[in-house]
């Protein structure tokens, strides 16, 4: 798996990163240090561990650095949704994202249990 780039799950989670940072440069400057960059940090957190992940031999150690993007997926869905309740920005690009947010989910859900086994 040494070519990351050809995974898709790398590529929609660049693309979560896209719209991520399109998202928080609609958030108020005084997030800046708060919700803006905690938002950043989750979505750059995908896919470099996924990218990190394929560069290892082992299953265990990919499957590890998986669980982690994962993770950093539902951590940037949580502040995507409270940004929402703070209507930080449109409902249609928050929708957007989150759909993206869903279905990076369900494929990185699939991939890691296929390194189970």
């Amino acid at each position: 798996m040494k070519n990351f780039k050809n995974l898709l799950i790398w590529q929609k989670g660049m693309n979560i990163v896209r719209l991520t940072y399109k998202l928080t440069a609609s958030f108020p400057s005084s997030e800046k240090y708060c919700l803006t960059g905690q938002c950043q940090r989750s979505a750059i957190s995908i896919p470099s561990n996924i990218a990190e992940g394929s560069s290892r031999n082992g299953k265990k150690d990919q499957l590890r650095f998986m669980e982690i993007a994962l993770g950093s997926l539902f951590e940037l869905e949580t502040q995507v949704e409270v940004a929402r309740m703070l209507e930080y920005s449109s409902d249609d690009l928050i929708t957007n994202l989150v759909s993206e947010i869903d279905d990076e989910q369900k494929m990185l859900f699939s991939f890691i249990e296929k390194l189970k086994y």
